[in-house]
């Protein structure tokens, strides 16, 4: 659920004038969002019941309301998700990800233990 929300945060630097006036970066964000609400959709109710921190139904609800409002965005309301609401989400998504994973050692993928 983070590369959404980091995806956005490559283009929410360029500010809010840049998102009113770029379509391109409306549509994007838009599309992420969407994203990040299928993430959510498809995490297992025992974890979601265990984090409940995460606006769950929030996040789900968004991506109908972006899924289904396919010809007029509603550039304050992405605009306000995308400032005010997505870093604190990051945050806890960090968070829930640190605890619950073990750091990654630099060099090492998932199932791919090198042979010493």
């Amino acid at each position: 659920m983070l590369d959404p929300i980091e995806r956005i945060g490559k283009y929410a630097s360029r500010g809010r004038k840049a998102f009113d006036v770029d379509e391109l970066i409306q549509v994007f964000f838009v599309r992420q969002l969407q994203l990040l609400g299928e993430a959510a959709f498809k995490i297992p109710s025992h974890f979601r019941k265990r984090n409940l921190e995460i606006p769950w139904a929030s996040i789900q609800g968004m991506r109908q309301i972006l899924m289904h409002e396919d010809f007029q965005i509603d550039r304050d309301l992405v605009w306000g998700v995308v400032q005010l609401d997505l870093p604190e989400l990051k945050r806890k998504l960090q968070k829930i990800e640190n605890e619950t994973y073990p750091k990654k050692q630099p060099g090492l993928k998932p199932g791919k233990l090198k042979n010493r």
